[in-house]
């Protein structure tokens, strides 16, 4: 495509060299470039993409994108913006044909739920007759079609090139998280929303956005800022106070919530381990709910997909049969299979509040004893450290605290501020003790396998292992490396070594 052509879609404050000159390839990433593409120098919180020009031109570049003046050799064409992830968003958007235009997008943000709400979207739009690409935290599909997803939201360059791809294979919709980065950085710009969804707001990435109201503020993007939110119909989760006030702030909400004033309301609500039941009212009738999904905060994540139901306009079966039929979502309290006549669980949570809901859903199976295996990243908000701890000690028998991601920090320094949030009651478990379903106790382990093993090793029947903080991950960051780490793998090899040596 031409450089002039690009250019048309977006705004520069100054342009130097030649624009008639042909462009084969868009790259942020300076070692991906080839010869004859446009380069995108991105600042970033740790990398500046301008100290990569240089780079990006030896490679083969043509025509840089920039926020500043800088030098480029001549026979370079150097763009100047205001903001270049906002032109590259434009730019990518055009030089791939602009292929959200021909697909019914669907976008979901909040702090917890979009993946899960994913699921429960896709298998809406399938049933409706769509062939829907899924773009979120686990990967991005569409049909048996799938890649492992880098981030929540991919770069506006990734996400258009994927796009363009998937449709020539067909498919005609869109389900997509938008996280709050991918708002404040312009990623989903060029997306058409036919509906957006907010399904909560808790503390989460605060290292990034500093405070709630700026976090609030990000999320708030996507249903008020003209260029995203367009003529799309919102559903609001009104349960959360954060969704509430979000409502007050448009004028085309849809209400979802066990609120009597919500447009889709909960009318009444049982679980057991074996799923949901539900009916839901809402402007087209009763709608029955039976899912396999267990615990309050999936009943509220079913509430918000009856409401896509509703905005879209689909017939109440075609609602009741897709949440019936949805699958379960990898590491969203998913059961690892044991011998023990114990419940075990792997779950994603990995903010006080997921914790929380998590910790609730099963306190509603009513086990005997509860045992809970979680740690905090590194190099992440600080504050829930405390605040997981809490919610850990709060429903369970056992806390063992381990380590999760510790990137770059200390784990050591990790573990201290999560005992933090361990109350007085909670003591410290003596291996030399038997425990009871009423004492609370804790324990350190830092390696997480050895973590595991240990928790294997006290279930007894009747007891529920809850596994929290990595869910569908298969990996651990130590440092600066990246290993293989599957929490459902260690579970097996557990169970596995402690029947052998209980034997």
């Amino acid at each position: 495509m031409e450089l002039a052509q690009l250019l048309t879609a977006a705004t520069a404050t100054e342009v130097m060299g030649d624009i008639g000159r042909e462009i084969t390839a868009l790259h942020y990433d300076s070692r991906q470039v080839i010869s004859g593409s446009l380069f995108f120098a991105l600042p970033g919180e740790v990398v500046d993409g301008h100290d990569y020009i240089a780079a990006a031109i030896a490679q083969g570049a043509v025509a840089v994108v920039a926020q500043r003046r800088v030098q480029v050799p001549l026979g370079v064409t150097l763009i100047v913006v205001a903001v270049a992830r906002q032109t590259m968003a434009q730019m990518a958007a055009a030089y791939y044909g602009y292929p959200a235009r021909d697909l019914l997008t669907i976008g979901i943000t909040g702090t917890n739920g979009k993946t899960t709400m994913t699921y429960l979207v896709e298998e809406l739009l399938r049933q409706a007759g769509h062939n829907p690409i899924v773009v979120g935290t686990i990967c991005n599909r569409l049909g048996s079609q799938s890649c492992v997803a880098e981030h929540t939201t991919p770069e506006s360059l990734d996400l258009q090139r994927m796009l363009a791809e998937f449709r020539q294979q067909g498919a005609d919709a869109l389900v997509i998280e938008v996280s709050s980065h991918a708002l404040i950085q312009h990623r989903v710009l060029g997306l058409e929303f036919s509906v957006t969804v907010f399904t909560n707001l808790t503390p989460e990435h605060l290292d990034y956005h500093k405070n709630m109201h700026s976090y609030f503020a990000a999320k708030t993007l996507l249903f008020t800022e003209p260029s995203l939110a367009g003529a799309s119909k919102a559903v609001v989760n009104i349960d959360d106070p954060y969704g509430a006030k979000l409502l007050t702030l448009i004028d085309n909400g849809l209400s979802v919530g066990s609120q009597l004033y919500a447009d889709v309301c909960v009318k009444n609500f049982q679980q057991s381990i074996d799923g949901i039941e539900a009916t839901l009212t809402t402007p087209k009738g009763d709608i029955k709910i039976s899912s396999p999904l267990i615990g309050r905060f999936n009943m509220e994540n079913l509430t918000c997909a009856v409401g896509v139901g509703v905005a879209l306009n689909l017939p109440v079966q075609t609602i009741e049969l897709a949440l019936a039929r949805a699958r379960k979502v990898p590491g969203r309290l998913e059961l690892v299979d044991n011998d023990r006549g114990a419940l075990i669980v792997v779950d994603y949570a990995h903010t006080g509040d997921a914790l929380e809901k998590a910790l609730q859903a099963l306190v509603a199976l009513q086990p005997q004893r509860i045992i809970t295996v979680f740690g905090c990243g590194g190099d992440r908000d600080t504050a829930k450290r405390s605040v997981m701890a809490a919610a850990a000690a709060r429903y369970s028998q056992l806390v063992v605290i381990t380590s999760d991601n510790p990137r770059t920090e200390n784990p050591q320094k990790i573990i201290q501020e999560v005992l933090k949030g361990i109350p007085a009651d909670c003591v410290v478990f003596d291996q030399a003790e038997q425990i009871i379903a009423t004492d609370k106790r804790h324990i350190v382990l830092d390696d997480r396998a050895q973590a595991i093993q240990f928790a294997v090793e006290q279930l007894r029947s009747g007891d529920l292992l809850l596994v929290a903080g990595k869910g569908h991950e298969d990996y651990q960051i130590i440092g600066a490396r990246k290993i293989h780490f599957d929490d459902r793998e260690q579970i097996c090899q557990a169970l596995e070594h402690s029947a052998v040596t209980t034997t």
